[in-house]
């Protein structure tokens, strides 16, 4: 079985343009990133893969003892990275994906030379004067009941993540990339995402890094973003004029124009 394969892999874009790696979330798979795609694919080879569990990816390939840690997921992205043979990628990584993007950067820093954190969040639960936006027992009711029910979890809590009730078909489309994903494997990739903490490793970063955010989202609230904005040396925020987790469905251009500004910069 190919790398390409394992994680259907899909390159578009000039083959001598600089690579920009777009990396799905929790419950979804590369369609996510449709509505931004074009606008990078003019100027950027843009490589777009499922992580193995998740959408096309090959099912057979999935180990819970590999995916019952976020290193699992970043080593599908370095696996991906070195079958392309990558160098100095732009790893644009949403939600969980933006802290596998800070793994996958320290394993592989020749393929890896920036970040782009969309939505991100270092660990959801509330700590201290660490605020996740979420108590423990916040995250253990969310667990249990993803566990216990999961097609009826994803119905309910796939519209909140998504925000924007006044745009029902985007909670109806989040709703449904959760109801495709395997329950037993959507079990695990909740633990993965919701128990993990990778503060530790934000202050490690070396490469230009970009944090976007918007302004309302029940997931990693603002106070989040700010925070991995202060502890990734030398990034940069960007506050999006959008709601809900996932703005690159709900604020396509203003995702891209974000996304391309920096990549603009960094040139």
């Amino acid at each position: 079985m190919t790398i390409l394969r394992r994680n259907n892999v899909r390159v578009v874009g000039p083959a001598t343009g600089r690579a920009v790696v777009l990396a799905h979330g929790f419950g979804c798979d590369q369609n996510m990133w449709r509505l931004v795609t074009p606008a990078l694919a003019d100027r950027f080879r843009v490589v777009l893969f499922d992580y193995v569990g998740s959408g096309r990816s090959d099912l057979s390939a999935w180990r819970e003892e590999r995916y019952a840690t976020l290193d699992g997921y970043a080593q599908d992205a370095v696996d991906v990275c070195e079958e392309l043979d990558l160098r100095d990628a732009v790893f644009v990584g949403h939600s969980v994906s933006a802290m596998v993007g800070v793994l996958a950067a320290a394993a592989a820093p020749d393929r890896i030379g920036s970040l782009v954190m969309v939505c991100p969040s270092p660990c959801y639960i509330d700590e201290d004067d660490y605020r996740g936006g979420f108590s423990a027992a916040d995250i253990e009711e969310l667990l249990e009941s993803l566990e216990a029910n999961y097609l009826g979890w994803s119905a309910t809590m796939a519209p909140v993540i998504m925000g924007n009730p006044d745009r029902p078909e985007l909670g109806a489309e989040l709703t449904n990339s959760f109801c495709a994903t395997d329950p037993d494997i959507a079990r695990v990739f909740a633990r993965t995402t919701f128990l993990s903490d990778t503060r530790r490793e934000l202050a490690a970063v070396t490469v230009p890094t970009l944090v976007l955010e918007c302004e309302q989202d029940v997931i990693a609230p603002r106070e989040v973003g700010a925070y991995v904005h202060a502890t990734v040396p030398d990034s940069r925020l960007v506050t999006l004029a959008a709601t809900g987790h996932c703005p690159q469905l709900s604020a396509p251009e203003a995702t891209a124009e974000a996304v391309l500004a920096f990549l603009e910069d960094i040139a």
